[in-house]
């Protein structure tokens, strides 16, 4: 477990601090404005050629770091079930020219895709499990799907699309693709 430092900074907002393994200092000031200053930084005594590098975020900037960083568990934590022979998780970005944008998400069942599941869909800092069929998607959510590869595919283009295209390995011998 890491060691975060929280310091109040009066006027300005809190900066939260912590010491990597290899002895690097990583910081984090969050201001009263909602941007954040992401850091890092030695102390006096690691000498003067020590670098310090700060980039400023806007809000939108941290929510995102955030979540690319903080992704990284939950990626980790599904991928011993990715192991699974036959079993995809994905993850779909909802935008505004998608199908689906402003839709309900409806049953995937319905349009023919059976064995697939729209796990949760987030949107901002929240999750909605197992979402009902009358779940309305909004550009920027992200759309959790789980179920074999193929299918995942078919779903992602009929999301953006609103087409379902055959894979080869599901046409019937002699027929045309996409038949």
């Amino acid at each position: 477990m890491v060691d975060v430092r929280r310091v109040k900074l009066p006027g300005v907002g809190v900066l939260h601090t912590f010491v990597t393994d290899d002895g690097g200092k990583v910081g984090v000031i969050t201001h009263r404005s909602g941007h954040s200053d992401l850091i890092t930084f030695s102390d006096s005594d690691d000498g003067h050629d020590a670098a310090k590098v700060s980039l400023r975020l806007d809000e939108d900037e941290a929510h995102t770091l955030a979540e690319l960083l903080g992704g990284t568990r939950i990626t980790e934590s599904l991928s011993a079930l990715e192991q699974l022979p036959g079993l995809s998780i994905d993850w779909f970005s909802v935008d505004y020219e998608d199908h689906i944008a402003g839709q309900q998400l409806g049953s995937l069942a319905a349009t023919g895709l059976i064995g697939i599941t729209v796990v949760a869909v987030v949107r901002g800092d929240s999750a909605n499990p197992a979402p009902a069929d009358d779940f309305r998607v909004f550009p920027g959510d992200t759309l959790v799907v789980a179920g074999s590869p193929e299918k995942v595919a078919k779903a992602f283009t009929f999301y953006r699309t609103g087409e379902l295209h055959r894979a080869a390995a599901d046409s019937v011998a002699g027929s045309p693709p996409g038949a």
